[in-house]
């Protein structure tokens, strides 16, 4: 399993993305930030709340120069029906991949055994193509896209701040702190 810190093997799948189906390789984006949001199956009830709300803060994400990639164990050809069918994901504008033999789920932590699917999980992963915050957690547990975004901005601001780290729900213009220099001065 891939750990926080560690550069991301590039990978190469099948993916549904603006009404085709194509390979896609993590590689592609390299000198982007990457979202990857792990969940269990199409077809389901809380994975299209979760990949719909992606969709709405999809351009924020891409303002932050981001890439959004949603994962599945379902086939490119079940992402297109799906996005045929459902409103929800009709709204979606990020490549859908496709992960029917469980590889890259095994390979980030998600997959559960036995039932062929995915836990929902969410990486994001810097331009250099190292894993900067893991989430995984339990399939009845639905994610924010606000919170992600709040991570990727913080994930950011200590790449780009020599130094700084970012305390509890930092938030862009909130203060952060210096190790050490504000330790000092709490002596």
């Amino acid at each position: 399993m891939i750990k926080v810190g560690e550069k991301v093997p590039d990978f190469e799948v099948d993916a549904f993305h603006k009404g085709q189906i194509k390979k896609v390789k993590l590689y592609d984006y390299m000198g982007k930030w990457v979202v990857l949001l792990f969940y269990p199956a199409d077809f389901t009830f809380v994975c299209p709340t979760e990949l719909e709300e992606a969709a709405d803060h999809y351009d924020a994400f891409k303002k932050e120069g981001a890439e959004i990639l949603s994962v599945s164990t379902d086939t490119a050809w079940t992402h297109f029906a799906w996005h045929d069918s459902s409103p929800a994901i009709k709204k979606i504008k990020y490549p859908m991949l496709a992960d029917p033999a469980g590889k890259l789920c095994r390979q980030f932590g998600t997959y559960i055994d036995g039932e062929g699917l995915s836990l929902r999980g969410t990486f994001i992963i810097d331009p250099d193509g190292v894993l900067k915050t893991c989430d995984i957690h339990d399939n009845s547990i639905g994610r924010s896209s606000k919170e992600i975004f709040r991570r990727l901005q913080a994930a950011k601001f200590v790449r780009e701040h020599d130094g700084e780290v970012c305390p509890a729900s930092w938030e862009p213009g909130k203060k952060t702190l210096k190790p050490g220099v504000d330790l000092i001065g709490k002596i």
